[in-house]
Formats: C-alpha cells, structure tokens, sequence
C-alpha cells in the first residue's frame, strides 16, 4: 500500500467535518536491531500531540480525531502492528513496547508532547511518559487502567481472529468484521479492513497485525492456546502491578477519558481515583473505542488539555 492509497480516506473524512485535510507523511525509524517503527505525521509543524493506539488497530484509527483536532501531530503504529515490524518474541506489553518508542519518539518530536493512549496504548503511553518525561508534557489515557485486559473481551476477539490466516479478499473480511458487530457502519468497516490488512505477493489478503497470526495459530492448538492462557492469567496481576508502578511515577498531569460502555467500570474508575488522586476523569458515552465512537468529543478534551 503506497502512502496514497491510505490517505484517499482523508479529505471525505475532512469534508464531513468542515474542515481542510492537512498534509499527512509517512515516517519510519528503524531501530538498532534492524526492526522498523513507523508512523503518520500530520501537518507541517513539528508535532505538539502524540497517539498510540490500541491492541489490533493501526495509527489510522485516530484519522477523524486528529482531523477534528486541527493540531500538528504524530500518530504511531506500535510494534506488531501497522507498518511497523512484528516482535518475535511476541510480547506486547506497556512497558516492552514503550522501550521499542522510546527512539522514534525522541527523533520525529522536538518537546514534550501531549501523549494520548488508548487501550494497550493507554498503557504504553504511561510507561513511556514514566521512564522518559522529557516526552510527555501532559497524559491523556482512553478507556484503560492498570488490571483490565488491553485486548477487551478475548473470547469473541479470538473468535474473530481464529478463521483462516489468509483471505481472497478484503471484502471478504469486511463482510466477517460486520458479521461479529465490529467496524461500525459497512463504508466505515471496509475502510477500517483496507487501512489494517495487506495484499501479499500471491494476492491473498492478511491482517498487518501480529495479534491475528498469534490468535489464529492458538486457535489451531488448543493445548497451546490453554497455556498461553494460564500463563497470561499469572501475568495479569504483575502487569497491572507494573502499570500502577508507572502512573505513580508520571509527573506530568494525568486525564483520563472512560467510554460509560467501555472497558473501565465505574468500579475501576473509583480505583483508579483512588490511585492517581491528582488525575482528572472524563466520561463520555462511548463503548470502548472512543477515538473512534466520538472522535469530536475526544478532540476537544485532547485540545484543551494540550491549550492548558
């Protein structure tokens, strides 16, 4: 996919907001061993807002936001998704992958940004923003806190990964996506498919994400997939210990934004105020992908963070 064919989306998406789509490029930093991490920049100024998304999504979910937004900013394929290199080890937690960013954020930005994560980059984005505060001025998390799974529901995200590794079409994908209630709206699910999936050399058509290759091979192995499930059921608690551990250690101000049908129950909400009093909370009545549910709303609560 040649950088054309991802931005034909854009200036629709820019005219249904009544705004001018600004110029968009592709980056890449390839890191020391050998793997690449890529990611979309927008506009001509030096980038003052950072994203990271989720686990099985790409940079271009945030396109309408940062649209909306109307500010320079930088939107990053984690590693293992998008057009940035896969792990071997497949290990996609926040700490690892805000090593792997650590790099590339540094060289593309030149200050602190505000950096917003939804999800897995949620956890990313505190990790990084606890280990190199000279990149985030301010953090903003989507619909996460530490102990809830990054991944959402496993069984119906298995379920929908677990088919064939490999399709005759993209249509083809975009017709399983809405089958299992995902991708929205038909145009906006077959954007979605196009923007996440890649031809390969013989014509077949696969998912650019590592995660689909994992579920689909578990999927394949039941013993495989129930070890990998006790060993992630063992793990859960360290890793929410280790997320806790970052945000306590974040100095710049912490927002957190809740999808009301999201990810984060009013429960863990009073757990994370409990944990991070100095953090601010914002509900909007979204599920759990809220960059993508109400992009609007989360670009104007993502630029009057940055506006402070």
């Amino acid at each position: 996919m040649t950088c054309m064919d991802e931005l034909r989306f854009l200036p629709e998406q820019a005219a249904a907001l009544g705004v001018a789509a600004p110029p968009v490029r592709r980056l890449t930093h390839t890191l020391p061993d050998g793997r690449t991490v890529s990611a979309l920049r927008y506009g001509d100024a030096p980038p003052v807002v950072t994203f990271l998304h989720g686990a099985g999504l790409n940079a271009h979910t945030w396109d309408t936001t940062v649209l909306a937004l109307g500010m320079p900013a930088l939107s990053v394929d984690l590693p293992g998704h998008g057009d940035s290199s896969w792990r071997e080890d497949a290990a996609y937690t926040g700490g690892i992958l805000a090593a792997d960013l650590a790099e590339p954020l540094a060289a593309w930005t030149d200050r602190p940004q505000v950096l917003v994560g939804q999800s897995l980059g949620g956890l990313t984005a505190a990790a990084v923003a606890a280990a190199h505060p000279e990149l985030a001025r301010r953090l903003v998390i989507v619909d996460i806190t530490p102990g809830i799974d990054p991944d959402g529901d496993a069984a119906q995200i298995a379920a929908f990964f677990a088919g064939p590794a490999d399709w005759a079409s993209r249509e083809e994908l975009t017709a399983r996506a809405l089958s299992f209630g995902l991708g929205g709206s038909p145009d906006a699910a077959a954007r979605g498919v196009f923007l996440n999936s890649r031809v390969r050399a013989d014509g077949r058509v696969e998912w650019k994400h590592h995660f689909a290759r994992i579920a689909n091979a578990l999927a394949a192995d039941p013993d495989a997939a129930a070890a990998a499930s006790a060993r992630q059921g063992a793990m859960r608690g360290l890793l929410a210990d280790s997320g806790w551990d970052d945000l306590a250690r974040v100095t710049a101000p912490i927002t957190l934004v809740r999808g009301e049908r999201g990810f984060v129950t009013p429960a863990d909400a009073v757990v994370f105020r409990e944990r991070v009093p100095a953090a601010e909370v914002v509900d909007l009545p979204t599920g759990h992908n809220v960059q993508e549910e109400a992009p609007v709303e989360l670009a104007g609560i993502v630029a009057e963070v940055a506006e402070r």
